[in-house]
């Protein structure tokens, strides 16, 4: 049985979640300085995608299954500890770049760091808490990403106005060099539980390990659906701060504030509420684990089309700012998407032994990153210059449009992969009754 939850092992989920959250921070906080580092620097939006997607996305992606294998056979704290501070001190270096190719290079330097944050994290977790509470602890974990958003966004753009696109780098980056020191002093290793849980790592080559994991349908279905999941939430994470400032008026300060708020909020309340469902439903029947976040899609989808497809000029008047009426799409949107990745994760660490859960989360993840941070914000950036002289500055919006259109391929493939995740569940002996 797994540990005993203490203060302890509460103290751990809440310094990994902080990892997470200024893991996102670092990611996220470009989406809200696109505008001012493109004046600057005169890049297109081509390059700017290419900045904030491809050039993190492709490291990130190639690094994580390999650091996720290592953390399979070492301390999963010390890489995290270890790589927190690592990609925190790649994001002021970007504060630091004077010219595009600098900046470009410090990027690839955080994805370097941060390709050993996730994937042994969700491990640590999942090894924290017992199998009927892990959905609401990764649920709460993969808060981190929502909370970055709303710290980076909100706050960064108010630091961009007052203070320059550069210090945004450098006061979102030292933190994360303390934080990876109390990660190292605090967090305690667990013993790694579940099915098999005495069984040693396997010795087989890594590239067959990858092999035998995609040659599971639920698996491989599973990972198409999150990658291009991907592809849509990246696309519209990094553009829409830039789709707010160029479709509806705001400075970027406006566009954090709010669009951070509104994102925020909403995927924060959507995480704990998907969460906590989700290991009510899977107690009758574990298909709910995948059945959950497809429902988060669907729903999802329709506010994602009405945030980019509502005109411009209504607005409510709050405190002095006025919030466009389209952030209500937003709002609605955010609560429903989470629902996806920590439900995925939570899927992922069931139907895998817990010896390989890092690599299991971290192949994951390589979907989730190759096709949407990689390919979303850049996909986007090339379709809203291509479209640019037939809109003009309204490109982005129907490049973002045709970005968020693609969740409908990730409702296919998610669907694909419940029954195939019933029939893995039932191979490892870990179904419930209700299944039957």
């Amino acid at each position: 049985m797994p540990q005993e939850n203490s203060w302890r092992t509460h103290l751990s989920l809440v310094l990994l979640t902080l990892v997470y959250v200024f893991s996102f921070i670092d990611r996220q906080v470009l989406a809200i300085l696109i505008e001012p580092i493109k004046r600057e620097f005169g890049a297109s939006d081509t390059q700017m995608g290419l900045l904030s997607g491809l050039a993190f996305g492709l490291l990130y992606a190639a690094l994580g299954v390999p650091v996720g294998r290592l953390a399979d056979r070492r301390s999963r704290r010390n890489i995290v500890a270890l790589c927190c501070s690592l990609w925190s001190l790649a994001t002021m270096a970007c504060g630091m770049a004077t010219q595009f190719w600098q900046l470009l290079l410090a990027r690839m330097s955080v994805a370097v760091g941060e390709a050993g944050g996730m994937a042994p994290s969700i491990s640590i977790v999942s090894d924290l808490y017992p199998k009927h509470r892990r959905s609401m602890a990764i649920s709460l974990f993969m808060m981190g990403p929502h909370f970055g958003a709303l710290l980076g966004l909100a706050l960064g753009g108010w630091i961009a106005q007052h203070y320059g696109w550069r210090a945004t780098f450098l006061w979102f980056g030292a933190p994360g060099v303390v934080l990876g020191l109390l990660v190292w002093l605090l967090v305690r290793e667990p013993h790694r539980q579940g099915v098999a849980a005495s069984s040693a790592p396997s010795a087989e080559p890594m590239l067959r390990q990858v092999w035998r994991l995609l040659a599971m349908p639920a698996f491989r279905y599973l990972a198409l659906a999150c990658g291009i999941a991907g592809v849509a939430g990246y696309g519209y994470g990094v553009w829409s701060p830039s789709f707010l400032v160029r479709s509806h008026g705001l400075d970027i300060a406006q566009a954090g504030l709010l669009y951070g708020g509104a994102s925020g909020l909403g995927a924060i309340a959507g995480a704990i509420f998907c969460g906590w469902l989700c290991d009510w439903l899977v107690q009758r029947d574990m298909r709910w684990q995948l059945g959950l976040p497809l429902a988060g899609v669907a729903l999802s989808l329709p506010l994602a089309l009405g945030f980019f497809l509502w005109p411009a000029g209504g607005h409510w008047s709050v405190g002095g700012l006025q919030i466009p009426h389209a952030l209500a799409f937003a709002l609605g949107f955010a609560f429903f998407a989470s629902w996806w990745p920590p439900l995925s994760y939570s899927a992922v660490s069931h139907m895998v032994d817990p010896a390989e859960r890092s690599v299991a989360a971290a192949l994951l993840n390589f979907f989730i990153t190759l096709f949407g941070v990689g390919a979303g914000p850049l996909v986007t950036g090339a379709l809203s210059d291509w479209l640019t002289p037939l809109y003009g500055a309204e490109a982005l919006r129907h490049a973002l449009l045709g970005a968020v259109s693609l969740l409908t391929l990730t409702l296919v493939f998610m669907a694909l992969a419940i029954e195939p995740y019933r029939q893995q569940l039932r191979r490892l002996g870990a179904a419930a009754p209700a299944l039957s």
